[in-house]
């Protein structure tokens, strides 16, 4: 047992969208990523929502997906899920940029 066995993995993906990109692609985009949640058991919970700060230190990223796993293991099982990948050729052809942050948690 890892010192970090009882924590969980959060995965933190933030999207920034092409100037060009339509709203109903956005919208795919957003209903696919949810899907997962029902295809790939991995995944615990699935929390997402559009930015709404008023820092100005988005850098241009709208959306944001936070995801939870039980451990790094699982979260490797959803990188190489098919589910996964497909998700992955839907969203390309629209983003300008992606960032994504996995952390354990601490309390």
């Amino acid at each position: 047992m890892t010192a970090h066995a009882a924590e969980k993995l959060n995965h933190v993906v933030s999207f920034k969208f092409k100037a060009d990109a339509k709203p109903e692609d956005i919208k795919k985009v957003e209903k696919a990523f949810h899907a997962l949640k029902q295809s790939i058991p991995e995944i615990l919970t699935f929390d997402w929502g559009t930015n709404v700060s008023k820092e100005n230190h988005d850098k241009g990223f709208t959306h944001c997906f936070i995801l939870t796993f039980r451990s790094e293991k699982d979260r490797d099982a959803y990188i190489e899920h098919p589910d996964h990948k497909a998700f992955g050729k839907l969203v390309g052809p629209v983003l300008e940029d992606v960032m994504v942050i996995d952390f354990l948690t601490q309390r």
